[in-house]
């Protein structure tokens, strides 16, 4: 099923029939998700959308898109925050900043220095030798200058693993429907959300004529690198600090609505009598033409 087929279906069904009875409805009547008034967003249990009338928008946090609506929706109690960890990121390595101040080191200090550097002028020099730099030098101190860049841009991106914190948002399913009214200066915002029956899928409705982005900013689900130093005085503690994996506490291999005698059928093999006719027909007029 491709996305511009699920979205007609899904607007073609969650739009209010013409007959509708709007003498006692203020506002939009009858509700269609096509009207320039109402933004519709189809969200799963996460808060990710995966249907909406901008296409750009699709795949991304609600909270990213509209910060106020998302807000309401956890002060309502029904998406709560909780916290996932990412033990396998990467992050940035400290930068370290040099000062001017002379290390306490050995006589050799400065006979080291200028060993090393000889060698990487050489390394650089054998590295960007070509029978073109012969003759023309400049091509010897552009490839040089370039090496240089290069070196400095993969040193300042330089990362390393890390251990991050981001959050993440569940849906309360024991909330079927809610609606409410956000101010937003010199507006209000009106909202509707609807759960869809049978799946993790809620149906958000918004007003689209309020802008509320000066009031509420976007809720980012960004992560944060741990620092385990900073937490513990004892750097061993970083394992005994990890969300331990447990089990469920029952085992879900049962639902009333799935047959159980149709599981593991995609595995089984018959033979089409009808297509079996049909070769074996087509095979006989061939042989026969030839």
């Amino acid at each position: 099923m491709s996305l511009n087929f699920l979205e007609k279906l899904f607007w073609a069904i969650a739009k209010q029939p013409s007959d509708t009875d709007c003498l006692n409805v203020e506002g939009v009547c009858p509700l269609s998700c096509e009207s320039i008034d109402l933004n519709c967003f189809l969200i799963d249990n996460n808060g990710f959308i995966l249907l909406s009338k901008e296409r750009s928008e699709v795949g991304k946090f609600l909270g990213e898109v509209d910060g106020s609506v998302m807000a309401s929706l956890i002060k309502m109690g029904m998406y709560k925050k909780i916290s996932l960890f990412d033990y396998q990121a990467m992050c940035r390595s400290g930068h370290h900043h040099a000062n001017a101040a002379r290390p306490l080191l050995s006589p050799f200090y400065g006979l080291i220095t200028l060993l090393r550097w000889i060698l990487s002028n050489a390394l650089v020099f054998l590295l960007d030798l070509n029978f073109c730099g012969l003759w023309h030098s400049d091509y010897v101190v552009d490839a040089k200058a370039g090496y240089h860049t290069s070196h400095k841009q993969k040193k300042s991106e330089a990362q390393q693993p890390c251990d991050t914190a981001y959050p993440g948002f569940l849906y309360d399913d024991s909330i079927r429907e809610a609606n409410s009214l956000i101010k937003c200066g010199r507006c209000q915002k009106m909202f509707v959300v609807q759960y869809v029956p049978e799946s993790n899928l809620v149906l958000v409705v918004t007003q689209a004529d309020c802008d509320c982005s000066r009031q509420y900013s976007a809720i980012l689900l960004e992560p944060k690198e741990i620092k385990y130093i900073l937490l513990t005085p004892d750097p061993c503690n970083r394992m005994k600090s990890q969300k331990v994996r447990r089990r469920p506490e029952s085992c879900h291999d049962y639902h009333p609505k799935e047959s159980t005698k149709e599981c593991g059928g995609a595995a089984e093999h018959h033979l089409s009598t009808r297509l079996f006719s049909a070769s074996l027909a087509l095979s006989l007029v061939i042989w026969r033409g030839t």
